[in-house]
Parts: C-alpha cells; structure tokens; sequence
C-alpha cells in the first residue's frame, strides 16, 4: 500500500511543506527588489513577521509563556535564523539570485551530515548522496557563474545556517506549539540583528526605506516569514529534518516556473533547466522509496 493511504497525516503535512516552499520562491525576488541593505532588510522583516505573529497571539488568546530556559534556547536558536537570512540576501547582493540558490541547496547535504552527529545516529549514505545529486541538479539548472567568489562562499555559510536551525526545530516542534517556537525564533532574530547593528554602527544602521519598499517588505514579513515559517516548523513533527532541506530544495525550481507562466520568461526553459530539474525532482520523489527499500534489505 503507497505510503500516502498509510499515513494521511504524512501526505498533508508534504502538501504545506510544497505549498510554504512555493511561497519561499518569492524571498529571492523580493531579496532584489528591496533596496536597504541585507542586514536592515532581515530586521525589517523579522520586525514586522515578530508584530504580525503577537498580533495573531493576541486576536486569538494564545499564552506565550514558556520556562525561561526554553526561551533562551529558542532566542538562541533566532541568532541562527537571523543569521542565515543575513547571509542569504548578502548573497544575493554579492552575485545573483541563481548564484545563491544553488549555494543554498547545500542545505541537503549540510543536514545530511549535522542531522546525525547532533541526533547521535549513524550518517546515511543514502541521504549524502540524495544531497549531491541535488546539488549536480541544481547547478545544471543555472548557468554557475564562479567569478562570484564572495557571493558564494556567502551563500554556502547561509545554508549551513539554514541546516543547523532546521535540525533544532526538528527537536523542538515535538515539545512546544510551531507558532509559539517562530514568534520566540523571530523575536530573537530581532532582538540579535539589533544588537550587532547598534555594536557595528549604532543608531545611524537603522535606514527609513523607500515608499516603493515598503510594500515588498510588508509582504516579506508577513506572508513569506511568518506565515511561512510557522507552516515550515509545523511539518517538522512527521518530517525529518532532511526530508525537509529536500523537498526546500523545489524552491528555484518553482520560481522559474512561475517566472515562465506568469511572464513568459521562455529564456530560463533551457536544455539545462530541464535535466536539472528531472534531476532534483526525481531525487526528492525517489528517495521515499530508496530509503524503503535499504529498510527492507536492513531487516532481511
């Protein structure tokens, strides 16, 4: 019987992860569009994606209470997410959007690797290897320009930011509501990005966007972060953490689709895109049944 019909719940929860990476593939455009600074972007964003979520809290009645010790690890865990999108749109600015999604389909194999060393389990050979044909997949897709040496170097530091947050949350999602874990995380991120700015260049760091920006930001914070992330850690108590830095990796795949329906962008529809693309789709899809069937050999 196909895994689906088993486990409805697993089905649903692969649907929202889908659906919160198709709204992800708007992070990068928007990354470009938006004119302040990488850093100021990402505290603007975690600003209003922070502001949204309490307002959610409050509209609905829900408590926000935790111990102490739980909200100094998710604060902490925020530094690694503010980090993460410091780095990405840095990225963005120091090469192009392409550039920095291929970096960030890293990810894959990052959370190959942290996921088994931090969970004390044996590292799957499975799983590096899912993660380096993700990375042949994507890199076929975009044409790889390596005179971006910072851009880049950028980008795979933000993917292994990416990885190791997404590990913590696979862990915390079990224990604490994934709203109350993204309001903690956001918040944190704030509270982290505003302290460095304040060390690096004091008030001064703290730039008015433009009118145009401010539309774009509003949509960054609130559709693309919060509710985004909350749906993003959600999934994480029937899916792994690979499993989901996997299925993130669909999210340039669903941008130059969308860029293609939407604009008729015919010029990203290479020879490339396409063999990249059956690459990473089918590593994503055939994985499940990979893994089965070393479980089955496993128990033989």
């Amino acid at each position: 019987m196909p895994q689906n019909i088993q486990n409805p719940g697993l089905n649903k929860n692969l649907l929202i992860l889908h659906f919160t990476v198709f709204i992800w593939g708007f992070t990068g455009i928007l990354g470009q569009l938006i004119s302040i600074s990488a850093v100021d972007l990402v505290w603007y964003r975690v600003l209003i994606a922070s502001i949204s979520l309490f307002l959610y809290f409050k509209l609905n009645k829900t408590t926000l209470k935790l111990a102490p010790k739980t909200m100094l690890k998710l604060a902490l865990t925020g530094a690694l997410v503010g980090g993460h999108w410091v780095l990405f749109f840095a990225s963005i600015k120091l090469s192009t959007v392409p550039v920095t999604l291929v970096c960030l389909s890293s990810m894959t194999l990052f959370t190959a690797i942290f996921e088994p060393l931090i969970n004390k389990k044996p590292i799957s050979k499975l799983e590096i290897i899912s993660g380096i044909f993700i990375i042949l997949g994507i890199a076929l897709i975009f044409r790889f320009e390596t005179q971006y040496t910072k851009g880049i170097i950028t980008g795979l530091l933000s993917a292994m930011l990416a990885s190791l947050f997404s590990i913590v949350n696979s862990r915390l999602v079990q224990k604490i509501e994934a709203p109350v874990i993204a309001f903690y995380e956001l918040l944190g991120a704030f509270l982290w990005i505003t302290l460095y700015l304040l060390i690096t260049v004091g008030t001064a760091a703290f730039v008015i966007p433009k009118a145009s920006d401010i539309g774009y930001l509003v949509i960054l914070g609130t559709v693309c972060t919060s509710l985004a992330y909350v749906a993003g850690v959600s999934v994480m108590r029937e899916l792994s953490a690979f499993r989901v830095a996997l299925i993130t990796n669909l999210e340039p795949v669903y941008g130059i689709i969308m860029a293609f329906l939407f604009f008729n962008n015919t010029s990203t529809m290479s020879p490339g895109f396409w063999a990249g693309a059956v690459i990473v789709l089918s590593t994503i899809f055939l994985f499940p049944v990979a893994q089965k069937q070393v479980a089955k050999r496993r128990t033989k």
